[in-house]
């Protein structure tokens, strides 16, 4: 919890809510109060809030009235209500018009402050989301999501209509696509855009830890818990929760993620108490996930879940209209950190990569041309900037007629320079483009930055 977190108390009970702010202060927190609801909106006024405790019932006001003018001047502020017994229904009311969440008056201070960390937690995550969707719609216009290709342009069409829906969706397609933009677009081009967007890569997380990182656990349900820990599909509600590689989750947790796609309920490790909330699920996998469950490692009925729409992205070598574009759209962003240095390829540069296959996809590409940058020396990318490899590779080559031809250029007196001498020259001149970067020199000759030192020693180049 970050102490500077402020917190106002609006309630005109004084004993009550002075209670309720001792116990917050000691906590770190920063905290207002305000008996009356003009006083409120003049705090908000003047002074950012991460979150308020509203009574239902003021003075000179009533909860439900104020409570959309409260979010409307600090969008992403949680409120969480504070309402009397005879007032439930008005409550879930509230809720309906934007609260987080709401307690019942006296309340229990435990369970105010886990309330209020949710809400802090969730007024996070909208405001990391604001900025990951700029980032999206930037990527969007730009460079990510490129569609020159007939494929393409299909693709985004499809994705927008099944954004407006709520149904699962399940995108297929080799890794390095984008199948994680596609899920975001899903995402930001639906009705969930001010929700949060939850990813989980499924496979990057340990088998033991996966359980609680999704559905969260309370203090002490294992070695090693310490603290209650809200999960991630807790975290998500109201917005979507994209599962990378949902081909890797074990078989267990599946059990477990497909009761909670039946009913939308869930329990935390160690809790009994059953949670429900309101969570948009969007998978993706590079496995056939059929073969998967021919092969007894995904459950069927799962699939059948997670496939209600089903989106494949593409491999790059079947939109081949998109590669020129994308490295462009590439070059474009990378300026800010080129110090605005504008690039192009050579003719035979763009044959080249439209006649490559791509098996690394959209991911190789943007790495082929950042290497490409990193060696150009005039601003043209060459096909040695991008594959240096090539031409290391054919030092290593036996020389034929065809192959040596036109690579190596013979001294005056009609000999070849030795293997040595070309390799010693090579290095010297990746060295030169890199400046001196060994790591980035190891790279771009395909060899480790042990073996460069090796045979800058042997070369007497390591001075």
């Amino acid at each position: 919890m970050k102490h500077s977190q402020k917190i106002l108390i609006l309630d005109d009970e004084s004993t009550l809510r002075g209670i309720i702010a001792q116990r917050l202060k000691r906590k770190g927190y920063d905290v207002l109060e305000a008996g009356t609801a003009s006083a409120g909106l003049s705090f908000l006024k003047d002074t950012l809030i991460d979150a308020v405790l509203l009574d239902i019932k003021l003075p000179d006001g009533d909860g439900l009235i104020l409570l959309p003018k409260i979010k409307q001047m600090q969008t992403d502020l949680q409120v969480i209500m504070l309402t009397g017994n005879g007032t439930i229904e008005s409550a879930i009311e509230a809720m309906k018009l934007g609260a987080y969440d709401y307690l019942t008056k006296p309340c229990n201070l435990s369970e105010l402050e886990i309330t209020l960390q949710k809400a802090l937690e969730k007024r996070k995550l909208l405001m990391e989301n604001t900025g990951l969707r700029q980032v999206v719609n930037r990527q969007t216009s730009e460079f990510k999501i490129v569609a020159e290709s007939e494929a393409m342009v299909a693709l985004l069409e499809i994705t927008r209509k099944v954004a407006q829906t709520d149904t699962s969706v399940l995108i297929q397609g080799e890794s390095g696509v984008g199948k994680d933009l596609i899920a975001q677009a899903i995402h930001f081009w639906s009705s969930r855009v001010n929700q949060p967007y939850i990813p989980v890569n499924a496979g990057a997380i340990p088998e033991a830890l996966i359980e609680s990182e999704l559905f969260g656990h309370e203090k002490g349900a294992f070695t090693g818990a310490g603290t209650q820990k809200i999960g991630l599909v807790e975290m998500a509600d109201n917005g979507t929760l994209f599962l990378d590689e949902i081909g890797e989750m074990p078989l267990a947790i599946q059990v477990k993620l497909l009761r909670f796609l039946e009913s939308g309920e869930f329990r935390r490790v160690g809790d009994t108490r059953l949670r429900r909330v309101d969570v948009r699920i969007v998978a993706a996998t590079n496995r056939d996930l059929r073969q998967e469950i021919t092969q007894g490692r995904f459950r069927e009925d799962l699939f059948y879940r997670l496939n209600g729409l089903t989106l494949l992205v593409p491999p790059l070598r079947e939109r081949r209209r998109d590669i020129i574009p994308l490295v462009y759209h590439f070059l474009n962003t990378r300026r800010k950190d080129l110090l605005h240095k504008q690039y192009s390829l050579l003719p035979e540069t763009q044959e080249q990569l439209l006649n490559y296959s791509f098996p690394g996809n959209t991911r190789e590409l943007f790495h082929l041309i950042e290497r490409g940058q990193i060696l150009s020396s005039d601003g043209t990318i060459s096909p040695s900037d991008i594959w240096p490899e090539k031409s290391a590779q054919a030092l290593k080559t036996p020389a034929t007629a065809d192959s040596a031809e036109g690579f190596f250029h013979p001294f005056a007196n009609g000999s070849y320079p030795s293997l040595e001498d070309v390799e010693k020259a090579f290095i010297l001149s990746t060295l030169k483009k890199t400046k001196g970067h060994k790591t980035q020199t190891a790279n771009l000759l395909g060899i480790s930055v042990r073996n460069l030192y090796r045979k800058l020693q042997a070369y007497h180049m390591d001075e």
